[in-house]
Parts: C-alpha cells; structure tokens; sequence
C-alpha cells in the first residue's frame, strides 16, 4: 500500500478510511505543522522527505506545484464528496492502479449523479 501525507485541509475520516485500507497516512497535523497555514510548496518538500505522496482537495495550487516541481513522491488531487468512504474507497483504487507514484499527478473526482 502507499505512503501517504494529507494537506491540512484535508478531511480526517478520509484519513482514517485509508488508513483501514491498508495505507500508511500522516497528516500535516501528526508531522507537526497543524493549523499553521505553512505555503503549499513546504507541505509538498515535506512529503518528499517523508516519502510520501500528498493527497489533498487544493487542487489548483499543487496542479501548478506539480508542473513546477521537478521530482515529488506524487500528488493526489481530491475533489470533496460527502460520501468519504466512497472518496475513499476511489483513492485507494486510484493508488493501487499505479505502480509507482513518483511524478504522479492523480486526479480522484466524485462521480457525476446525473
């Protein structure tokens, strides 16, 4: 499974879902930069030395981050959905998918109800 490190934003049910499903999650809370609004680019440096990929719903800013960065473990963008296991459950998917994350941007929307 993956190693993985949630943005701030980050919902902590989502977390604990993935966390069941047999990844390895630290939040920017646990790692200790909770609730100071570090900058986007620090919280991705801090995934690289951690080696994890980050998952978060910011999606614009580390899009950008993304095309930036030369080299990061992976970026996994969320849209939100109330269904957090659903979300879940579809990170979990998109993750396994992927032999390896590094460079990887992975895009996770909730699916279209109409």
């Amino acid at each position: 499974m993956a190693n993985l490190l949630s943005d701030e934003n980050f919902d902590l049910y989502i977390v604990r879902a993935l966390r069941g499903l047999g990844h390895d999650v630290l939040t920017v809370q646990e790692a200790g930069f909770g609730n100071r609004g570090i900058d986007d680019a620090v919280v991705l440096d801090l995934a690289n030395v951690e080696r994890r990929a980050l998952v978060t719903f910011d999606k614009l800013d580390f899009l950008r981050l993304h095309r930036l960065v030369r080299f990061h473990c992976g970026i996994i963008i969320c849209s939100d959905d109330r269904d957090r296991l659903a979300l879940a459950q579809r990170i979990h998917d998109a993750v396994v998918a992927m032999p390896d994350l590094t460079n990887q941007l992975i895009r996770v929307y909730r699916p279209n109800n109409s």
